[in-house]
Formats: C-alpha cells, structure tokens, sequence
C-alpha cells in the first residue's frame, strides 16, 4: 500500500499539550512553611498533595516549568491495573500476593481517578475500557498462556482468552482480555485536581526551582534564587529524584520510548487499550474525535531504547508508522509524533515511599515502567497514608528500600552503566566547531576534555561541558528532541545546558 505523507511535519509537542493550556501558577516569591512540601508538579506529586490536601494538611508544591509538563505531558494515558511487565513476571520475582496486591493497588488508582472525575466534575475524556495483550505475528502464544494463568491464580482482575482482538483490518490471533481500564487526557485531569487544591487552600507554583532538599525535624526545601520552604515533611515527585545521588538509581534504568499519533474514521478502531508481548512492545489505544468533521486519533507507542544510547528517533518514528499502517490500511498522515523517558525497575513496581537515602520525612515517588499514570495516583494514596501515619498494603510491595531480587537484570542494567564512562576514553564526534550545523549538537574533545557544542539556529555556538553534573558520566546529542542527554542515570538538558529532567539538579556548566 502506498504510503500516505503528511501535508505538513506533525508536531513534536503531544496531544495533550496541544489541547490543554499550560498550568501555570505564580512563583514562589518568599520563604515559607508548611505541613507538607512536595517537590514536582506532575499526576504524583498532584495526587499527593491532592490526598493531603483533603486531610486538612497545609501544602505547597513547586516545580520549575509549568504543572504536568514533565513526563505527565509525554504520555499516552493508558490506565491499566494489567501490569506492562505481566503478572507473570512480578509472580517470579515477587511472588503471588506481590502481584495481587499490584493489580489491586492499579485497579484502586484507576478508581480514584474515576472517582476525582465524578466529584470534581473533571472534563478530562475518562473512559472505562477493555485491555488486550496480543502476541506478533509468527511469536510463540507460550507468554500469552502464562500470563493468563498467573492472571487466574492472582484472582485480582477480571480476564479471558479471546480469539482475536477487535481490529477490522488484522487479525491478530488468540489474545487476553483484561476488562476494566481505563483512558482519559492526562493535563485536563491535572487542571481539575490543581485547582481543587487551590479550593483546599493549598499552594502550587511553577517556575521555581528546587536546588537542595534536606530532611529532620523540619524538612528544609531551598530554592536557587533562595527562598526556604521549611516542612514537617517532604515529598520528592521529579520522577527521576533529584534528592537521591546513587541508591535508587542503580535500581531502575531510563529508556525512551515514542510515540505517533494519526487520524482514523470514527468508531473504526473500538475504544480500548492494546499492548503486544514483543519487547520493546508496541502500545495502543484511541483519543475519540472532539468534534463532529474529524476523525478518531490512534496512538501507537513503542521502540523503545536506553536514554542516551541512540540517535534515529526518525527511523523509530517510521517503524512505529510502518507497523501501524500494516494494521491500520486507514491511518491518515501522522500529525503527533513526540517522545518521553520512562523509569524501568528491576521488579516492574515503582518505588514509592520513604527515601532509604534520607531522613524519615523524606518521601519519593519513581520507577513508573510504563505505567506512570497509575503509579502516580498510587503514589498519592501511599504516601499520604504515610504521612497522616495510616496503615496501607502497599508499603512493602512499593518500599524504595527494597533489594534487587533479580540480580541478573540489576547486574546487567549495571554494567550497561559503568560501559558507558568508556565514552571518555574515545576521540570527538566532529573535530572542529565548524561541521556543526545551525540547530545540531556534536560531542568534541579538546585534550582531556570533552565539550557538548551546539550551535543554535542564529549560527550562535554554545560550549558546554559534556559531564552530567549527576554521576560524571558524558552526555550524548538527541538530535530528535534537540537536547543533551546522559546515557548513565536518563539526565535530560537543553540544548544550552538547562536541566529539563533529573536526577541532575543543576545546569551543565559553560565549558572551560
């Protein structure tokens, strides 16, 4: 089939962020106190102080851009208590009643949410949809038979085998069914809880940027331009956290993951969530039409890499659009396409609750793999039962202090990190600033030093240092997002050396 281009470049921004005004708030302008401070402004740290907020506990949230646009703009809104990394897995690693309790705690997630949307009255899309897992084309069906026999012995959601799923132009063979998940636009449902926090007389502000945080009798959060925000607690919600230099790191790995989104006729593709076993695995569902003269969008997810470790994000958008137009002959030109970091754990669970790096009222809520939208709200849940001192199942099951019990995947994520230091060792990409091209980036070395240049569209070269302020490791050009990107711990900066994503909590330096 001929394959049908877009009459202009799709933009790079997602969905949700086009269709949603930024959450902005004031700054904050003067130190300050309160019960709880929560450090980041995306659906974790919303749904703590959300949760606590309804405790009568005074808080305060700040994030350095605006509210929900970090990783909680870049997702693709699955809401799902069928866990990315299947029952199966969690059951070998954790056992049964981990994974029971993890398909409770998503299913509890995606009950508040519906139950935030009822009350608050939230126009934010939430649907109440199915969930298939499907395996490839010419793929063994021996995961499908095993995750639908952990999924009836954990006996926590509801599940059968169908001969198919539901598409109308490919047949994907036997898959499972898992019912009751769910979708909904992630930054109109962020607008609602923010401002039902306001309405609880908390506070939340944008553009301030937290540069240290210390925990003990009265946490101690300071501001780079100064400010103190003294708490009897702290909640860290950057998704990376910033606050924790080694210890939870070696615990999960950053992959970036993509994302393409294009028109299909409305109601031609049912209302569901669809995954298949490959891995990296592809990922599905669809943004019904918002008006009556346009089409359904389809979002397809996938091809997902070590953040840092590649640089064809335009080869991986196509494949994303070939796969998709094989089984979807209707698709329309791609009008999305953006990408976003994901925190992969050892066990498939985030790590949720006390920091084991830091004093006891310290909190932090990391280690999404893949299912950040849920594992937010568990966050809120969780930790505000921790909090306001109530007992919670899920202590354990999400307890950031827990060891590694799969110790060839932790040694393997490990090594992954300590070859990439090799980098140092290697001559530059390019070996004069003058091959860099207006709006490209190439690694440089002078002597024993390595420069991230960047030349912006002005013909302006910007030297930086190529070490991630984080862990020293040698940052890498994403030509795709434009930014600098550390292939250790998933540090994130633009072009001109702005952090945008931790656990670097500090700009990269001018070079020398």
């Amino acid at each position: 089939m001929k394959r049908q281009i877009a009459t202009q470049q799709p933009s790079t921004d997602s969905i949700w962020a086009e269709t949603q005004p930024k959450l902005e708030y004031p700054p904050l302008t003067t130190s300050t106190t309160c019960d709880v401070c929560i450090v980041g402004g995306g659906i974790a740290g919303l749904s703590v102080a959300h949760q606590l907020g309804r405790a009568h506990l005074r808080v305060i949230v700040l994030d350095d851009g605006p509210l929900g646009g970090g990783q909680t703009a870049v997702t693709t809104a699955h809401l799902a208590s069928a866990i990315d990394d299947r029952f199966c897995e969690v059951e070998r690693i954790r056992g049964i009643h981990a994974a029971r309790l993890a398909a409770q705690s998503h299913a509890a997630a995606i009950n508040r949410i519906e139950a935030n949307v009822r009350e608050l009255d939230i126009a934010c899309d939430f649907r109440r949809v199915d969930g298939y897992l499907f395996a490839p084309p010419g793929d063994s069906r021996r995961t499908l038979d095993e995750e639908l026999a952990a999924a009836r012995r954990i006996g926590a959601i509801e599940v059968e085998e169908v001969e198919r799923v539901p598409w109308p132009d490919f047949d994907t063979g036997r898959a499972l069914r898992f019912a009751q998940q769910g979708q909904f636009h992630p930054l109109k449902y962020l607008s609602g809880i923010a401002q039902s926090i306001v309405d609880l007389r908390g506070e939340l502000h944008s553009g301030t940027h937290v540069r240290r945080v210390e925990g003990g009798g009265q946490a101690k959060i300071e501001t780079t331009d100064g400010k103190t925000v003294t708490a009897k607690h702290v909640v860290v919600a950057t998704n990376p956290p910033v606050n924790d230099t080694l210890a939870i790191h070696t615990k999960q790995a950053p992959y970036m993951s993509y994302v393409i989104a294009a028109r299909v006729s409305r109601g031609s593709v049912p209302l569901a969530l669809y995954w298949d076993t490959l891995d990296p695995y592809h990922y599905v569902r669809v943004q019904p039409a918002q008006t009556s003269d346009e089409g359904d969008l389809l979002i397809i997810g996938g091809e997902d890499h070590k953040t840092g470790q590649a640089a064809d994000g335009d080869e991986r958008f196509a494949r994303l659009e070939t796969w998709a137009r094989e089984r979807f002959p209707q698709l329309g030109p791609v009008e999305y396409h953006w990408s976003g970091q994901v925190m992969e754990t050892l066990d498939g669970l985030g790590y949720i609750g006390r920091n084991p790096a830091d004093e006891e009222n310290v909190y932090i809520a990391t280690g999404d793999s893949g299912m950040g939208m849920t594992h937010g709200v568990i966050a809120g849940i969780l930790i505000s039962d921790l909090i306001l001192g109530r007992e919670n199942p899920w202590r354990e099951l999400y307890d950031p202090a827990r060891k590694p019990l799969s110790v060839r995947d932790f040694a393997s994520e490990n090594l992954n990190v300590a070859a990439q230091y090799t980098s140092w060792l290697t001559p530059g990409e390019v070996g004069d600033v003058a091959e860099i091209l207006p709006g490209h980036g190439a690694i440089l070395r002078r002597g024993l030093q390595k420069i991230a240049a960047y030349r912006d569209e002005s013909g302006t070269l910007h030297r930086l240092s190529a070490v991630c302020p984080h862990m020293k490791c040698l940052v890498a050009w994403n030509p795709t997002e434009r930014s600098w990107d550390c292939p250790c711990h998933g540090s994130r900066f633009s072009p001109e050396g702005q952090v945008i994503v931790g656990p670097s909590n500090v700009d990269l330096p001018p070079a020398e």
